[in-house]
């Protein structure tokens, strides 16, 4: 019988370790849907850029107020949950509070008092976030994007913060021997007298310790289904960032080659390929769905954050046009969802849904609206390029449909008839000269 706890506490490990290790497969499998794209070059400045925006959250503190608190939280979820392994052996060797049998007095009641300290510090910043959220009601939080299930996460993920904080102090307030060390008990030496003396102080602390515990075990599996799962994916994402200068955009071999023939008037256009030359024309041009995108743009999608930087500083956005950054990255990850759905459920084929990523998810205004400035990509705090995204799916509507907008059916016309965009006829090129 003494043994029960132990083996309960083992089998709530192993599922919710188990449920999470399914769900990370099913995140990678959705990721790697994407084409590959090699961002291996210049691991220098990849390692610096992890450190410096992921972990050191240098774009987070742009924004001084929002940064500063996300950074209390951040800290806090890091450092507390050290005290998680701590949790785990007890747990599973009967223990009780097995650092203090390992570490000397002074240094165990260091470490909890700082993670008392920074408990409350996370309480105090969540209850802001709270209140920034539904009563101050920002403004880049009441987006049509963000109605529904995405304002919904926003709070759930501050209400577990606040149990599992509580729950903490709680447990610490109510172990009686924890309290008679009188060394780390910062914050719960002052609250200890709300639940006053006997015996039932022991299954009050047993009782938060196991839910604590449960709490950190469903919020590591509620992550993948939350905007939170960029905790997990900001370092990945911001080492695999695209380093060229922004702005610059990838010219397309086969259109490149295109160009090319057309420019050497000795070129033979019927000619076998060179070695080392793809054979027949492309694929497609573009994209259209999220099976045409990149991997590492699948990969920005799962790690929006849905902070709404990147559209509070779009200029389309700001004029009122439909386009919305942050909407383009959480359409993304949702259509990309609900094919990894379709994949489940016809053991691993996907099968046509008769949908598509353009149309049924972005409309084509909101991809033409974008002026391609990069301030999205500026603005976001982990390195997410929305950009690239919509530029592909431009290029599938100009190169696959014959989609663009009139203004641009024209200037391109004028381009391939007249080598400018003006509908001027090249050989009146200098006849300005001849006015004065």
């Amino acid at each position: 019988m003494e043994y029960i706890p132990n083996i309960l506490f083992a089998i709530l490990l192993i599922a919710g370790v188990g449920y999470f290790t399914k769900n990370v497969r099913k995140l990678t499998r959705n990721i790697n849907l994407g084409k590959d794209v090699d961002r291996s070059d210049n691991k220098s400045e990849r390692w610096k850029n992890m450190a410096m925006i992921a972990l050191g959250q240098s774009k987070m503190v742009r924004r001084p107020i929002a940064g500063f608190l996300h950074v209390i939280v951040y800290v806090g979820f890091v450092i507390i949950n050290i005290e998680v392994l701590e949790i785990i052996i007890d747990g599973l060797f009967g223990t009780h509070r097995i650092f203090t049998k390992v570490l000397p007095d002074s240094v165990y009641g260091f470490l909890i008092g700082t993670f008392e300290i920074l408990a409350v510090l996370v309480l105090i910043t969540v209850i802001i976030f709270w209140l920034r959220r539904n009563v101050i009601k920002l403004k880049r939080f009441l987006s049509a994007e963000m109605k529904g299930w995405p304002k919904s996460d926003g709070n759930i993920i501050l209400y577990f913060e606040v149990v599992l904080m509580t729950l903490f102090l709680i447990m610490n307030a109510t172990d009686v021997q924890f309290q008679d060390m009188n060394s780390g008990n910062i914050i719960s030496k002052h609250i200890a007298g709300w639940f006053g003396s006997g015996d039932h102080l022991h299954t009050i602390e047993r009782a938060a310790w196991w839910l604590h515990i449960a709490g950190i075990l469903v919020f590591l599996n509620y992550l993948y289904y939350s905007k939170h799962l960029h905790i997990l994916l900001a370092f990945p994402n911001t080492w695999y960032a695209n380093l060229k200068p922004k702005g610059e955009f990838k010219n397309d071999a086969n259109v490149t080659k295109e160009v090319m023939l057309m420019m050497d008037p000795n070129a033979d256009p019927f000619a076998a390929p060179a070695e080392g030359e793809d054979e027949g024309e492309p694929e497609k041009f573009g994209a259209s769905d999220v099976q045409d995108l990149n991997w590492v743009q699948l990969m920005n999608a799962y790690t929006c954050t849905e902070c709404g930087r990147c559209t509070s500083e779009c200029p389309a956005n700001q004029t009122g046009k439909k386009l919305s950054p942050r909407k383009i990255m959480m359409d993304t990850r949702d259509r990309l969802e609900e094919v990894g759905k379709n994949i489940d459920a016809n053991k691993g084929t996907f099968v046509d849904d008769g949908k598509a990523l353009l149309n049924d998810y972005i409309t084509p205004e909101e991809l033409w609206a974008c002026t391609s400035c990069n301030a999205c990509v500026e603005a976001c705090p982990v390195n997410i390029d929305p950009l690239s995204i919509i530029m592909e799916m431009r290029k599938y509507l100009v190169m696959e449909q014959s989609a663009a907008p009139s203004e641009l059916n024209v200037m391109m016309g004028n381009i391939e008839n007249n080598g400018a965009p003006w509908p001027y006829n090249q050989m009146d090129r200098l006849n300005w000269k001849d006015e004065n």
